[in-house]
């Protein structure tokens, strides 16, 4: 009788709200996921209610699994998602401020702006700053948010006596070309040297010297190396290799864990190529491509275009599909397949299928922040190189059918981190003007594919039953008829088996 009642319109509500509540559900499920990669309502039912059922949450610390069977992963996966200071960073003021005036842009975000400022004052402040006037207000202006707050505080120490951080902090945002950072620079260098040449004498008079003098060690390398990048970009590149070397050899003679955060090698890399003088990159490379020796995207994909420069000018994907490969082109094609692996990122960039920006202050190895940097600079290098880059094009994919999927083991190294999107999403500007680049492309959850389809068939529902209501009607009476049909059989049986009494009774209670 309830069924008999029920009108067309009322389908047209009950499918119509189906719909609209689906569709809602289906928007939020789509913007959660694009926000942080996982579905809210998988999230949901994994993290509180599947405690609440008796299942064992995953996410626990006290979890057995967790804190016993993988903490070599997990401390792998910290260590693979730490964030890195970016070897050939540019200058604040002569070419990110550039950018703002011209494009009305930001190319930094807060984030990476912040942890430049933890480094200076990693780099450039030392406990006995106090003794030391200009010091003293440097280490202050190293905190400052505000820009011209730090620059105020930068003169104000050259006015007490010439400081080398002062100057440096000058070069890095007020100077808006590279020759004016040069000569701020080389004033920083002539203050720092001195202050070196002192702390140097006194360093094993106690704990605060030495702390002192390893400050300004910390100091007078970052001083070297960037003018050696003024160098660089001013065109004079036999003068920054020069300096490059002087300073690697300088790492290597201290021993200094700061220093080596610097990645001096990967400037001199750069600048070795631009001389396309490939037989000092090999041997740069023989020292720093080991297996003890943390990788990048600049060692794995120079040693790429090395071994590519030996056969790619001659390759032709037909003829090797004929022949096979000889054993140059199967080891650059190995190397490739194992560059490709550690970011897989960096191809896009260099095949010009996606478009660059400037590259940020900080980069995440293996991520897209590391593979901007690196296209940024290397691009050119990869173009001078006849066929290198149609080598590239023919054999980067092969790459992922070498990989296990999903990802569970490496090939060539550890598996790929899974935190790099999120660290990526705070290196990188928004989305306004760059797409992050993410590996492995994410799969659509269950529940969105759920929700769109529900939507989909209800808001059909709703449109048919609108236009068509009279049969539509018939349609719905004959479907429920046939759901519950099974249901009645069972009740049929049930009432001519039991005694008719005892079913009456039983329906009274």
């Amino acid at each position: 009788m309830f069924l008999n009642t029920l009108t067309p319109k009322f389908y047209v509500a009950l499918t119509g709200t189906s719909s609209l509540i689906s569709g809602l559900i289906l928007i939020f499920e789509w913007w959660y996921f694009r926000k942080y990669g996982t579905s809210f309502i998988e999230q949901v039912s994994v993290s509180h209610l599947r405690p609440l059922l008796g299942g064992v949450d995953s996410s626990s610390p006290s979890n057995s699994n967790t804190s016993n069977g993988e903490p070599d992963s997990n401390r792998q996966s910290v260590s693979e998602c730490k964030v890195w200071r970016n070897p050939l960073n540019l200058f604040r003021g002569a070419e990110y401020n550039r950018y703002t005036w011209v494009t009305g842009r930001e190319p930094l975000t807060y984030y990476d702006m912040n942890l430049s400022a933890q480094d200076h004052q990693t780099f450039f402040t030392c406990d006995s700053d106090h003794l030391r006037p200009a010091d003293a207000i440097m280490q202050k202006a190293w905190r400052e948010r505000n820009p011209q707050a730090r620059i105020s505080a930068a003169h104000e120490a050259l006015e007490l006596e010439d400081c080398a951080t002062a100057y440096i902090l000058l070069a890095e945002e007020e100077a808006t070309t590279i020759m004016e950072a040069e000569r701020l620079f080389k004033q920083a260098l002539k203050a720092g040297e001195g202050c070196y040449r002192r702390s140097q004498q006194l360093q094993h008079h106690g704990t605060q010297y030495e702390a002192q003098h390893r400050r300004d060690t910390n100091v007078l390398v970052y001083i070297k190396r960037r003018l050696a990048m003024c160098s660089r970009k001013l065109g004079r590149t036999r003068e920054a290799v020069k300096m490059m070397r002087d300073l690697c050899v300088f790492q290597l003679m201290k021993e200094f864990p700061l220093l080596s955060m610097f990645n001096i090698h990967e400037n001199l890399l750069e600048s070795l190529l631009e001389l396309q003088n490939y037989a000092d990159v090999q041997a740069v490379l023989a020292k720093y491509d080991d297996i003890s020796l943390p990788k990048s995207a600049t060692i794995c994909y120079t040693a790429a275009l090395l071994k590519a420069r030996a056969v790619s000018d001659k390759f032709s994907p037909e003829a090797a599909s004929r022949r096979g490969l000889s054993t140059a082109e199967m080891n650059a094609v190995e190397a490739i397949h194992r560059a490709v692996e550690f970011n897989p990122h960096v191809p896009k960039y260099l095949l010009e299928m996606k478009s660059l920006i400037l590259p940020p202050e900080h980069i995440l190895k293996r991520g897209d922040s590391e593979a901007i940097a690196y296209a940024f600079f290397h691009l050119q290098h990869w173009k001078r190189v006849e066929g290198a880059l149609n080598l590239l094009h023919c054999t980067w994919e092969g790459t992922f059918r070498m990989i296990p999927y999903p990802l569970e083991k490496g090939h060539l190294f550890y598996p790929y981190p899974i935190c790099t999107e999120t660290a990526d999403r705070e290196l990188l500007p928004k989305a306004v003007f760059h797409e992050v680049s993410v590996y492995p492309k994410k799969e659509l959850p269950f529940f969105i594919l759920f929700t769109a389809g529900l939507c989909s068939f209800t808001a059909m529902l709703a449109l048919l039953t609108h236009q068509f209501p009279e049969l539509m009607g018939v349609f719905a009476k004959a479907f429920l008829s046939t759901l519950f049909a099974p249901l009645n059989f069972i009740m049929e049986k049930v009432e001519s088996i039991l005694p008719s009494s005892l079913w009456h009774q039983l329906t009274r209670i």
